[in-house]
């Protein structure tokens, strides 16, 4: 599969090849019934969809930034293969060396929450130990969110593995409700996915990007209402949906994705349509 690459202003954007999975149609729109989603994501015959893990690659200012990590390699049992839908695992380091890069280049990693699926790729397998995949890296990660990985509840612990943050706490800076990281990229928490979780605002020569992260994993989860039944506040992620695309429309913004299989980024006018697209 090649590599999206997609210039931005000053921002030059890749997304690096983070793995793939078929998680449950059901589960990923909640309430909406099966005859409306599948409509605009249609499902196997296991009712299951494709969702990538891709993190996307900023280069801007002579910094590397990741948004998310993927995957990872060699981090899920044959039984969580199973139930996560693990189509193919993490091809990161090998999108960074066909730009002629390494892990060690990385300057920056943006986790918008800590979920596996997000965070596996933080850590990488080396002589039998779990070492961090960046070791050069600022890792960001909201505070809220970073308390709950570290002490998750009943609920959040199967999907907060202490194996994902012990390697690589030394490199993590937390923030509270916003954060600039650079001039026209900033961090903003919205929680609703989970109570930590963040979005990325980024602005360049007049262009708006705007990166939902979980509260819009998919082009098809445009509808406010259209939320997972994974989110831990559904309702907050209704308020935040609202607000920024709502907003993010207004002022003409791209919206990225992390895990569509059809679009890396959408633009929709006022009416909710398509105007604009970067295709898989």
């Amino acid at each position: 599969m090649k590599l999206t690459e997609w210039k931005v202003g000053h921002l030059q954007l890749t997304w690096l090849l983070g793995g793939l999975t078929q998680l449950d149609g059901g589960a990923m729109f909640g309430v909406v019934p099966k005859a409306l989603w599948s409509k605009r994501y249609p499902a196997n015959e296991l009712n299951q969809i494709p969702l990538r893990a891709d993190p996307i690659m900023i280069e801007v200012a002579g910094k590397r930034v990741l948004i998310e990590s993927g995957m990872g390699n060699g981090r899920l049992t044959e039984k969580q293969k199973r139930n996560f839908g693990l189509i193919e695992e993490s091809q990161v380091v090998e999108s960074l060396a066909s730009k002629g890069l390494t892990p060690d280049d990385i300057d920056i990693v943006i986790m918008t929450h800590m979920h596996y699926d997000h965070s596996n790729g933080l850590v990488t397998w080396k002589d039998e130990t779990l070492v961090s995949t960046f070791p050069n890296a600022v890792i960001y990660v909201q505070e809220q969110e970073w308390a709950e990985m570290r002490e998750p509840n009943i609920r959040s612990r199967n999907t907060y593995w202490e194996e994902n943050w012990r390697p690589i706490e030394g490199q993590v800076q937390t923030y509270g409700e916003s954060h600039e990281l650079l001039p026209g990229i900033s961090l903003h928490h919205t929680g609703g996915h989970s109570q930590g979780h963040a979005i990325v605002r980024m602005e360049s020569e007049g262009q708006l990007i705007l990166h939902l992260a979980d509260i819009m994993p998919t082009h098809a989860h445009q509808n406010s209402l259209w939320v997972m039944a994974y989110d831990d506040y559904p309702m907050t992620s209704i308020f935040a949906k609202e607000k920024w695309i709502k907003e993010g429309i207004q002022q003409g913004a791209w919206f990225t994705f992390y895990h569509d299989n059809v679009y890396r980024a959408v633009k929709w006018n006022e009416q909710g349509e398509l105007i604009d697209q970067i295709n898989i």
